[in-house]
This record gives C-alpha cells, structure tokens and sequence, in this order.
C-alpha cells in the first residue's frame, strides 16, 4: 500500500520523471501535518491513470485526501462534490484556461497542487479559507493575481513567465514564497518588494532565510509603498521612491479632483501608541473659484497596508492610537468638496503603529473658568500616554504679578483652583506634568491665563457676636469678598417705638449697648465698599430684643485685720442691684489661689450681713467672701469671690521646735552612657517636704564648677546627651520644707567619664529621581558619639535580581549615569564613629528602575580659530539615555542686536560676513527616541578679520574711451582704500616687477578705475594694486596688465537732440564719437499720437521746414555716424519734439447785447482778428467758446468779482442780486489740439431794478373755517416796499366779491363767517421807491367746517331742537367792559322756527324770556372778531342780545347750528356744506 502524501510513484509514465522540479522542490518545505494513514473511505489515490474528466471516477463529499496528479485532466468539473477534501494533488495535468470557481465548495480544503499544467492565470481561483499550501510552479503564469487567502502558509510559483507583482494577492499568513525562474527575478530588491506586501510574517525566499540587508532595506520605503505596487507601480530604489510613488498616485487622482486642482502632499506621520497622528493634505489651486473643503476618514488595517475598516468617529486629521492597534497600518481617506460637491477620495497610509514610549506628554492644556474672583478654575490637560497606564499627573498653580515672577501658590495642587483676593491683578499659571501608574513623568506643561479681575463688592453671612444685654459689647460681622476692602460702611440702628429705626453709630465693628436699648431691637447694617470705592449691596442683621443687664459685683475685696477674733467685712460695688439686697458667705482655703468653690470650707451661711468675726477654726487658713449680687425684683447674678492678702492668725501664737530641712544620703543610679538614662534619689528629713530644688550639671574634670544641664534642670531623671560624653555628670539636691525653709544642698559626681554609643543608623532613605543625570542623595540619622568618616555603597541591580557595586560611588551623592538606565539602585551604608568603631551595615529599599532623563547638554564649548577663514567646531557633553540626532544651529550676532540663522552643520566656516559678529551655537539634544531636551547655547568671541591679501586680480577688455574697473578679488576682513597705479606702455612688458614697469611705463591714473581716451590706443595697461584691510593694514601688492592692446572705439553719435530755430524751422545735432567723422546720415522722422513712425522722404539735411502735415505730430532726427574709413555705427534718433501745432486761437474784444436790467437776458458777441492767418485757424481749427459770468462786490478801488458757478454759457439772466453791482464775462475759445487763448473780458454798467413783480402767488392753508391761512409768492423787481393786500371773500359760482374789513396783513384767520366762500387774496406788488406793479389775485377752495365741529352740528340739526348755555353781561351798557362777575347765565333755545334767550329762575323768581323771534330777515348773528368767545343774535331792530360762551368751539357750534335751523332765510348754501338735505 503507497503511503499518502508520497513524492515518487512507479506508474509514474517516465516522461514526467524528469521534469518533476516542483517536486523536488518539495522535499525541502515543511507542509501541513495531514493524515498518512487514513482509510480508503477518506482517501483517493489515482496517480497516472490517464483520467480526463472527473466523471470517471467515484467522488464523495467524505474523501479528504484526493491525489489525481499526472493524468489527462483539463476540467474541474465535477469537483464541487469533494466538501471535505484537505489535500488535493491535481498536479501534472491539462490545465490551462482559468477555471478554478468549482473549488469554491472545497472550504476545508488545506493543500493544493496545482504545478506542472499549462495554466495562464490564478484570478478565477476563489478564496478558501483554510488553504494553508498552494504549489502553482511549472506552468504559465504571467502574474501572482488570486483571490485573498487569509491562512496560506506556503506559496510555490517557480518556473512560471511571472514578470510583474501587480495584482499580488493579500497573503497574511504566507512564510514561504517561492518563485525563482521567472522573469521577475530581473527586478531589483525583489525580496524587499516581496517584505512590503506579505508583512512581518515572511521566514523564506527563495527557499532560503529573509537577508537582513533586503529586510532593513523594505523599511526605507514608504507606507503606501505595497499598495502601490499592486497597483503597477515599477519598483525602484528606496532614494527615488518617495517622490516616484507619490508621482505615482498623483497621475491615479488627477482626473478624479476638482478641476484645475492638484494634490500638493498627502501623507501621515509615523504613528505611536496613544500619541495624536497627524494626517497631512494640500491642494494647489491652479485657477478654480470657490473655497475646497475637505472631509477625512480613518481606516484601520493589518500588518501590512491591507484590510482597511473604517475606524467610527475617527472623522478629522488627527487620530489617537490605541493599544490594540499597535503592529497595525492606519490609512486616511481625504475626500474634496468644492462648491458642495464631493469628489472621490485620496488617502495616505501610515507605517505601522509603533509601542508607546511609556513616557507620557502633554498635547494642550488649557484652562477654563471665568477669571474673576471667587470663581473656580479648572485646568484641562489632553494627554498622549505613549503607552503608558493613565495615572494622576501633578498640577500645581501659580501666581504671576505683571512685572514679577511666578510664584508657587501653596497648597493648590489639585485640577481646580479657587479665585482669592490674592488673585487680583495677577495671572495664574497652570503647571501639569502627566504621570503614568508606573511612575513615568513626561515633560512638565505650563498655560497662563489672562488677568484676574475683582468681583463686585459684596458680604454674606452677617451677623453679630455677644449676648444681647444691656451693658454688653456686641460685635457686627460679615464676610466680605469682592476684590481688597476699603472702607466699608458699619452702621447701628435702634428700634424705635413706631418699627423704625434710629442711626446710633457708624464707623465701628463693636456696639455697647446702653440702657436706653433694653426692649428694642439693635439692626447692623454691613455695606461692603473695596478700596477703589466701589459699593456693594448692602446686608443687615437684627437682634434680639435688647435685655436688662443682671445685677455684677465690681471692686469685691475684704476689708479688716486676718486675725482669730477679729471682724472684717466685704466691700463691693454693685450695678443692677443693690447692695443690700445682696448677700455674703465666707470660707476658708489653705492656698492663696482660688480654683473653684469646691476646695473651699464653709465658715458661714450666706447672709446678708457683710461682717464677720474670725473664727478660731480659721486660724492658718485664707479667708474667701463670696459675694452674691442680687437686684431688687430678686434676679440674682454671678457670684464673686475674694480672698485675705494672708492667713489668718492666731491671737495667742506659741513656738513648736521642729528640724532644719536635710538629705540623710543623695546618689545617681544608672548607665554613664550616651543615650542612657540617669536617675537622683535621696532621702528626706525636717518636717514635710516642700518643693526641693533639683539640677543637673556636666564637668571637664571632676573639681571644676561645671555647666548645668538645662534639659534636666528641677528633674529627678537624666537623659544622656551627645553633649556629656567625655565629661562627668554631676546631681545636685537642695531640700526645702513645705514651710519655704531651705535646708544645705548637697551634690553626687559620677565616678567615670560619660561613653558614646554604638554608631547606628536610626534612618537611612534614598532621595530623588530614578531619572538619568538626577543626582540621587543618601540621607541618614547617625547615633553614637561622633561621626567619622561613614561609608557609603551604591548597587545597580537588574530585574532578574543581579547586583553589582558601582565603583567609585562611595560618597552620600550619586548622579545617575546613561549606563544606568534600566536598573534599580539601593545604597548600602555602614555607620562608622571617629574613632574609627564601625557599625551594623543598614540597606534602603530599591528604587527604580532607572528612566533616561531628558535629554540635556551638560556642556558646549566651541572649538577652532575665531578669525575669518578658520573653522568652528564644537564639543557637547551629552546626557539622557541614547543620543540621537541632535540638532546644532549657529547664528550670527551682528552689534546691533540683530540674529542670523547661518547653518545646521556640524562645523561652520568663517567668513567676512562674521568679521566683527559673534558666533552663537545653538545646541538642541535630542534623545534616541526622539524627545528633544532644553537647547544650550554657547557665544564666541568676536571674530577678527584675516590678513589682508589680493586672491586675484583681473584686466578686462580696452576700449577708446571706456572707464574700465578690474575684476579683483580681496580675503582679510572689511576692505579699505587700497591703493592703486595704472601704467601705459607701447609694448607688453614680460616681466611684472615694479621697478621694471615704473621705469619704463608712463604713470596715467591712481584710482580704482580708469577712463581710456584716444591716447590709450594700440598700449597696454598695467595696474600695480596693494591690497588694505579698513584699519589701514597692507597685503603683499598684485600686479596685471590687459591681454591685448587698448582697441579703437566704434563710430557713435551721443547727445542727439533738436532746436527750433523758429515756428516752422528746426536743426539736428548731435556729438560724433570713433574716430574721425566722414559723411554722416540724416534722416527726419514724423511721429504720430499713437506712436506710429514714418521717415520723411526728402528730409536728410540737418535742417528741416515743418509742414501742414506734421500739425499733431512730433518730429524726430536720425543721426547715422559714419568714421572717416566708412565704418558705419548705428544711427540714434533724437527725443520727439513737441507737438507741432499751428498759432494758437485769439479774440480781441467781447460785446454785450441786451438791456442791463433786473430779469433781462445779457449776451455776450466775440469778435475775432481780420488776418488771414487767424481767420483760416478760425475756420479750420476751432473747438469750442468757454464763457464764465461775475458779479462784481465792492466799487471803486475795492471793486473784486466773484464767479457765478453755474453761470457758464453766452448769455446769463440778470437777478435781483445783480441791481447795482456791475457784471463780467470772461470767455477763451479752445482748438482741436486742445489749447485755449487767452482770457478775454466785458464789465457792464451798475445793473438797473426791474419794473415790480410778484409771480407763484398762493394761498397756504387746511381748508377749515378754524385755521389759519397766508399768502405766498415770488417778488421781482428791486427790493420790496410796503406792497398792498386784501382779503375777500367769494361766494361759489358769483363773480361779487364781499371785501373782509380790516384783513390786509400776509396772515388770515379763518372763521364761521367764511363757512361755504372761497377766500381771496390781492396782492400788488410795491416796490420800495413807491413804484406799483400789477395787482395778482389768488383764492382757496369753498372753506368747509371743521370735523369736529362738523359732526356734532350735524347732530344737532337732525334733533331738530337744542338748548346752550350761554352768559349775559347784567349791565347791559355796551362800552362797559365785560368781566365774569358781571354776567349771568341764561339759556338759548332754538329749534327749526325760532330762537328764544331765556332767564332761569331762582328761588324767589320764574323763568323769564328775554328774546324771542323768527328766522325771518332782519334775524341774524354776528361775531365779534376781536373775541372768539363772544357773538351777537339781531332779531330786529329793537330786539338784540349779547352772549358769551366759555371757548370758540361752542360759539362756531350754536352760530353754524343757528344758521343751519334758519337755513331757508340763508344766502349762503350752509345745507349743502353740511350735507344737510331741506
């Protein structure tokens, strides 16, 4: 039985035995692990059977190893029925055309051969998600393009016609790829490409490991480097292919953008775990309109740029990486808009997401919150953790006034900081170093905030402290805020009886309440004000009501001898009480300083009385009143005491002997030992103890004094001291009895002087940074005698528990060094005395492990000369962890303070530019890891200048009368005035030495430069240059001379120009230069207005006679210089002349026609010259007449004009301003050529006064019979006199006019009386030397009745019937002055037949008629039109009475209501007005 998976097979047919590559190939790749010993139901072996369709052979979905290599099949066909097939070995058949879709059921399917066929191409070969093995080699392929296949492990594609990789399939699990003889062999850096696009997975190539060159190579390449190569791409070097992919996927989008837009950039920066990527997009606008918006999108991928999903919310140019994206590609899609409208989507694609340097940093930090006081900040800190575990970072805040430092605020430490007083005025800085879990700092931030303004005066919590009782102080308080208080305003109100209250103090925080407060309530008012003055809302407090004060004793004392037997009283002052209501109670106490009432023996009752005799059982004992105040209404108060000056004693004293005070034996007992404890005892005898007095004192020897002790002094125990040791301790014991007696004090000295302790360690702690360059410091308590010289051991250890010693490290100071980094470090320490005992060795806990520090030049120094041409170098010593690429800048420093960046280089070379500057190095050290530390600089001296030397020195090409300047070139600082010699000689000397050439040259200049003439032709030049710094120093002088003779100038002419002989005769000149002149060229040339020039045939003398055809134009002479030999120069023209123009226009006088009068129309006639000339000029050349008119102000000498603006053409209209000033015309004509002549005038007589006038006459006014109407119109005619006016009226449709007496003012007031006529006005216009014009009439429309008025007359008329009230004047003489005390009431009756004046009654009288009559003629009434309040009704001729109302309105409404009831005996048609129908 064959084994399943076997390489060789004796049916094999021999043609197929030796092109069996692949399987050779084979032997050397490690395969899935299938199943060799499976059983036949699983297992399909038909190796060489010459099958050609897979009909013939018996399929199931339960084969798993099917092995059909070297038959005749050309078709999968059929194959779709094998689901659970694992291997499938279809090598070495007739496949050719793509067809490998039935394959798609095989998804358990883990190897497949496919080698030895004819196929062309993989594209129809679907995805098979388990397919871990796919050999492909021997056939005709032209490319790798498949379908994605997520776990192939192994890829063999040799010997195929591959020659391109576009189309590579994404392989995230391929290790092996194999595709040697192919033609794609030939591309360079294959490996690499082939890194680029399967990933990090990738062991073998070419059945051999990856080269490390090829794989560190892959990485110089850009992230969008694989996409691009499945894209077709042509794979180039790493140098080029920047620019080449970028091109690349810049000719993919062109026609994908905005019109007449192109992608400037577009990719993104490296990404780092939890650190803000950036993605970069421009766009050049090459004429668009409209403003490109642009939209963004972030996708993450796989290990390499492939598998892109949208990452949610990641919608803008930056993105954060996450943890879990490490190892990972990220990829930006950018989309345009432009006008609203989107375009498709460019992208950029990132490198893989590297680790987190663990070092956390700060990306902005900012600070909210209002800035006023009071108010609470808050710093807001965004945070990239590079990796690191988010921990609590360290805030602080800080105080900064406008002209000082930042000062640390004490005790803000936290995100948020209250606003203080202390705030204001200043800005607050907000420091924040972020710290991971771990321990790791990132660079400290800092943010400033603006200044910090005051709040608004105000106060809170108002209130007041003390009892409430009369003769209390009370204290007003409140708590202000607001910015520094001022004076604030503190006021005490009392309540009065009525609840208001009444001011008693101001001013003051304390308040004494009086007697008159009791009852009433006490109000504090707090009105806060800060020290600009500026007043807050006031706040107030109430108290209660006011209570009377309890009765006190003041003054309490004992009055009398403290003897048995004798009486003494207790004297006090008493207030709210008396005292004699008062009562007293005595005691006695054995000491003189009372406690409490406790330690007392009573010796009486409290009693009234205020004496008392001392009892014999108070004999040795103070004697204690206790006063008890107590008022009159019984309210009993705060008991005193006072206490006898001394004991009481007794009246019969006797002597009892008793023993002096004495020690019977004093000693010490304990260790003389420092840090040991030494306690006095003694014995005791003579009466009973008192206060013995106790010292301790240190000696030098054991006879002198010694010093005391005055840590131990009046205790019985002695600690030790670092003070006692060497010497001895000495107890000194003073008895005293109880009595004050002191006895004879006795003293103890130890025996031995005082030892040291054992040197000990009572604390050892390392402290500072586990950070590099961080000086790490040992802090210790040492114990026992004195130090010596301690020893100290620093120890790295690793974390896998080595330790070594760092040698040299034996000081309490250690700086952590770059060698350290990664370690921990602890500090062994052995305590050592100075006498050299040594102690216990004590460790400290590790500390660590050790960070690099931030990267920090610890020094610079510059290096090389410091003169112009020298080179500068420079030394750093660098710290903190691995250096990278630091960065060098060097700046110029120019004496005026000015800065110039020079270069990045490692080294610059000095030159002039530097002379007198100084040098500044700018040093930026950055870290492997990219973290850039603090710059340091370091400035040169000033640089000095070179010596002084010619480098070179050049003669350039001679010509006649050129000014020739050497091409030289100078080194050594700034140039001076050097100093220069110019020799002419005929002959080209050979030797240069200048003895030689001044002996035998001819000395012709001494300046820089020099001017050739004609006498310099045909020599040759030499110039003796010495070179000369600005200080006056001199360099080894240059000598050159010109390589061939001075050369003859070429003929030219200078200086061409033309004169005007006269108006019609011009001459061309001009300086020949070259040589000898010969006959020269003229040319004249016309030129028009529009720069058009045209030779003029005939001209070519140096003269020339201006014609009718050069008007307009300018002319121009050609010189053509021609040298005696007939060498011809180039001809130069003169500058254009002026215009040629004909003589100008002229008038010779000006003529008015018309009458100088007032409104009369002047005109002015030009008359012209009678030549010839001017006639024709006239005739042919005239543009227009410009006229300007004046009035003359002033006569006589002071006479001046002044122009009329807008008085502009031949004739003017004289007005009335003009009469008697005199008028002027001035006129000036202009020619096509746009000149003008001259000015031209006229003056005219003193203008005369018109015949008077009045035109536009009118009638201003509403049109009701109670307003006020004036005539208006124009006057002409000199100036106005008294013209005459008068008012009439007219009734519609009559031609009569009924005159209005005594109206003949501007002004009319209408009336009642003008109801239904036109008003007219005749004006006639007088002049004010009496002259009349003719009279102009003007009318209103019929004046109608005032609305008002209107509507409630026509009320009246439709009732029919009304009554008014009127007054009567009692006395009815007529000339007699109406005044309100003489009239009476009455009331007017009228209706549509009559009218009646009635007398109301009274009490003693009827109602009486006064007047009574009809509508019918004489009847009518009459107004007064001096007095609006008064009318007249005439019944006849006997029968008339005059009323008066109280306004006019009610006088127009009974006369109108009047004349409308008697509207048949009316002329005027009021019914019509009225629209009253008869």
């Amino acid at each position: 039985m064959k084994k399943s998976g076997s390489l060789t097979s004796s049916s094999m047919p021999s043609r197929r035995k030796s092109s069996t590559a692949d399987s050779r190939d084979s032997r050397f790749m490690m395969l899935p692990q299938v199943d060799l010993k499976a059983s036949d139901e699983v297992r399909l072996d038909s190796r060489g059977h010459r099958v050609r369709s897979l009909k013939q052979l018996r399929l199931s979905s339960a084969l798993e190893f099917v092995y059909l290599r070297d038959n005749l099949l050309s078709s999968l066909e059929g194959i779709e029925i094998l689901k659970g097939v694992k291997v499938l070995d279809l090598s070495f058949n007739d496949f050719k055309l793509p067809g490998f879709e039935p394959l798609r059921n095989c998804i358990v399917l883990q190897q497949l051969y496919l080698a030895g066929n004819q196929i062309t191409s993989l594209a129809s070969l679907p995805e098979l998600p388990n397919l871990e093995f796919l050999s492909v080699a021997q056939n005709r392929l032209k490319s790798l393009c498949m379908a994605h296949q997520p776990r192939l492990q192994v890829l063999a594609a040799s010997r195929n016609k591959i020659s391109t990789l576009k189309g590579f399939p994404h392989l995230p699990s391929l290790e092996h790829l194999r595709v040697e003889e192919n033609p794609l062999l030939e591309m360079p850096h294959l490996e690499a490409a082939s890194i680029l696009l399967i990933g990090p997975t990738l062991k073998k190539f070419n059945d051999r490991d990856l080269n490390p060159n090829e794989a560190e190579l892959s990485k110089q390449y850009p992230a969008h480097t694989a996409i691009c190569i499945r894209d077709g791409w042509e794979f180039c070097s790493p140098e080029l292919a920047a620019d080449s992919t970028f091109s690349f996927l810049v000719e993919q989008w062109k026609n994908k953008l905005p019109q007449d837009y192109m992608v400037n950039k577009a990719y993104v920066d490296h990404p780092f775990e939890e650190d803000p990527c950036h993605c970069h997009f421009s766009f050049t606008n090459l004429g668009s309109e409209g403003e490109l918006a642009l939209k963004y999108q972030w996708f993450l991928g796989g290990k390499t740029p492939t598998d892109f999903v949208p990452i949610p919310e990641a919608l803008s140019e930056v993105y954060w990486p996450k943890h879990e994206d490490v190892g990972r590609c990220l990829k930006v899609e950018c989309t345009p808009i432009l006008n609203g409208a989107e375009f498709p989507a460019i992208f950029a694609v990132s490198l893989p997401v590297s680790p987190g340097t663990g070092c956390p940093k700060v990306i902005n930090l900012t600070v909210s919150g209002e800035l006023v006081e009071g108010n609470i900040l808050t710093g807001v800190p965004e945070i990239a953790w590079c990796g690191g575990t988010p921990g609590k970072g360290v805030a602080s805040w800080l105080r900064r006034r406008w002209n000082g430092n930042a000062v640390v605020i004490d005790g803000a430490e936290g995100m948020e900081y209250q606003l203080t007083v202390n705030d204001i005025n200043s800005s607050l800085v907000f420091m924040y170093t972020p710290v991971t879990d771990e321990g790791v700092k990132g660079e400290p931030q800092c943010t400033m905030t603006d200044f910090v303004k005051a709040a608004t005066p105000s106060v809170s919590n108002v209130h007041v402290l003390g009892d409430i009782v009369e003769d209390n102080i009370i204290i007003g308080k409140g708590k202000y805020f607001g910015g520094r208080e001022g004076l604030s305003k503190l006021q005490w109100y009392r309540e009065k009886e009525n609840g208001e209250f009444l001011l008693v103090l101001s001013d003051s925080m304390e308040y004494t309440l009086t007697k008159d407060d009791v009852g009433r309530h006490i109000k504090f008012v707090y009105t806060p004000v800060n020290l600009e003055g500026q007043e807050g809302e006031s706040a107030c407090t109430l108290t209660d009501a006011v209570k009377k004060a309890p009765p006190k004793v003041f003054n309490l004392k004992i009055v009398g001898e403290a003897r048995e037997g004798s009486k003494v009283s207790a004297s006090a002052t008493v207030t709210g009480g008396t005292e004699g209501s008062s009562r007293v109670q005595w005691y006695k106490a054995s000491s003189s300083e009372f406690k409490n009432e406790h330690e007392l023996e009573a010796l009486s009752t409290s009693k009234v009385s205020k004496t008392f005799r001392i009892p014999l059982g108070a004999v040795g004992y103070y004697i204690v009143a206790k006063f008890t105040p107590v008022a009159p209404d019984g309210e009993i108060g705060e008991p005193a005491y006072a206490i006898s000056d001394g004991v009481v004693e007794t009246s019969f004293p006797f002597l009892v002997a008793a023993l002096p005070p004495s020690l019977n034996f004093l000693t010490v007992t304990g260790e003389f030992c420092e840090g040991q404890i030494l306690t006095g005892s003694y014995g005791y005898i003579g009466g009973h103890e008192g206060k013995s007095l106790y010292c301790w004192h240190l000696h030098e020897t054991e006879d002198d004094e010694g010093s005391p002790a005055s840590e131990a002094s009046g205790s019985l125990q002695y600690h030790v001291s670092k003070e006692a040791i060497g010497k001895f301790v000495s107890f000194k014991c003073t008895p005293i009895r109880d009595d004050g007696i002191v006895g004879e004090a006795r003293a103890f000295i130890g025996k031995d002087r005082v030892t040291p302790g054992m040197p000990t360690l009572l604390s050892l702690e390392v402290t500072g940074e586990a950070i590099e360059g961080k000086t790490m410091a040992a802090s210790k308590r040492y114990w026992g005698g004195e130090e010596g010289d301690t020893m100290f051991r620093w120890i790295l250890a690793s974390s896998d528990g080595t330790e070594k010693e760092i040698e040299g490290a034996t000081s309490s100071l250690y700086t952590l060094k770059c060698d350290d980094i990664g370690f921990y470090i602890f500090v062994l320490c052995k305590p050592v005395r100075n006498d050299g005992v040594h102690g216990s060795l004590v460790s400290t806990k590790m500390i660590g492990p050790i960070i690099p520090g931030p990267p920090t030049c610890q020094s610079l120094e510059l290096a090389g000369s410091m003169v112009e041409g020298g080179r500068l170098t420079f030394h750093a010593e660098y710290t903190g962890g691995l250096r990278g690429s630091c960065i060098q800048e060097w700046f110029r420093l120019h004496g005026d303070g000015r800065k110039e960046k020079l270069t990045a280089d490692e080294y610059l070379d000095l030159d002039l530019a530097d002379v007198d500057c100084r040098i500044e190095l700018v040093y930026t050290p950055i870290r492997e890891d990219g973290l850039q530390g603090s710059p340091r600089s370091v400035i040169s001296d000033t640089i000095l200048p070179g010596e002084p030397k010619g480098v070179n020195l050049i003669l350039p090409e001679c010509f006649e009368d050129n000014e020739i300047s050497p091409i030289k070139t100078y080194f050594g600082g700034k140039e001076g005035t050097g100093k220069y010699t110019w020799f002419r000689n005929k002959e080209k000397p050979d030797n240069l030495e200048f003895d030689l050439i001044a002996a035998s040259s001819e000395l012709v200049g001494e300046t820089l430069k020099y001017k050739l003439s004609l006498d310099d032709v045909g020599s040759y030049l030499v110039l003796y240059w010495v070179p000369t710094r600005y200080d006056g120093k001199t360099g080894d002088p240059v000598m050159a001379i010109t390589d061939d003779p001075v050369m003859a100038a070429f003929p030219s002419v200078s200086d061409v120009h033309l004169e005007q002989k006269n108006s019609d005769i011009y001459c061309g000149l001009g300086i020949y230069y070259g040589g000898y002149e010969g006959s020269s060229l003229y040319r004249w040339y016309r030129e028009s207005s529009d720069g058009t020039r045209i030779h003029i045939d005939g001209a070519d003398s140096v003269t020339y006679e201006v014609m009718d055809a050069d008007y307009s134009c300018r002319l121009l002479f050609g010189y053509t210089p021609v040298r005696s030999d007939g060498i011809t120069g180039e001809e130069k023209l003169s500058e254009p002349s002026d215009v040629i123009l004909p003589e100008p226009l002229k008038i010779e006088t000006l003529v008015f026609k018309g009458n100088q009068v007032e409104r009369e129309t002047l005109t002015v006639i030009e008359q012209i010259p009678s030549s010839e000339v001017q006639q024709h000029i006239w005739n042919n050349y005239k543009n227009e007449m410009k006229y300007q008119w004046f009035v003359s102000s002033g006569s006589g000498e002071n006479q001046s004009f002044e122009p009329l603006a807008t008085q502009c053409s031949r004739s003017y209209k004289v007005r009335f301003e003009d009469i008697g000033r005199c008028v002027k015309c001035e006129c000036f004509v202009t020619d096509v050529f746009g000149r003008s002549s001259e000015l031209v005038s006229a003056v005219t007589a003193p203008i005369l006064a018109g015949r008077p006038k009045i035109e536009k006459l009118e009638i201003e006014g509403r049109g009701f019979h109670t307003n006020l109407y004036a005539v208006r119109g124009t006057y002409s005619g000199g100036k106005e006199g008294k013209s005459k006016i008068q008012w009439l009226r007219s009734m519609v449709g009559s031609p009569d006019l009924i005159s209005i007496p005594g109206e003949i003012g501007r002004m009319y007031e209408a009336n009642v009386d003008d109801v239904g006529y036109r008003l007219v006005a005749i004006y006639t216009p007088v002049r004010e030397d009496g002259v009349e014009g003719q009279p102009i009439s003007v009318s209103t429309e019929p004046i109608a009745v005032e609305p008002e008025i209107y509507k409630e007359v026509k009320q009246k008329l439709d009732d029919g019937s009304v009554k008014f009230e009127v007054l009567c004047d009692k006395d009815r003489t007529p000339k007699k002055a109406q005044v309100m005390g003489h009239l009476e009431r009455r009331v007017l009756e009228v209706n549509r037949k009559r009218i009646k004046v009635v007398k109301p009654g009274s009490k003693t009288s009827f109602p009486t008629t006064e007047v009574r009559g009809a509508y019918a003629p004489p009847f009518h009434v009459e107004l007064y039109r001096n007095d609006q309040h008064r009318f007249k009704i005439v019944v006849d001729g006997e029968s008339e009475v005059d009323l008066m109302v109280q306004t006019r309105h009610m006088r127009d409404v009974i006369i109108l209501t009047i004349r409308g009831l008697a509207q048949k005996f009316n002329s005027t048609s009021l019914n019509t007005l009225l629209k009253i129908e008869a």
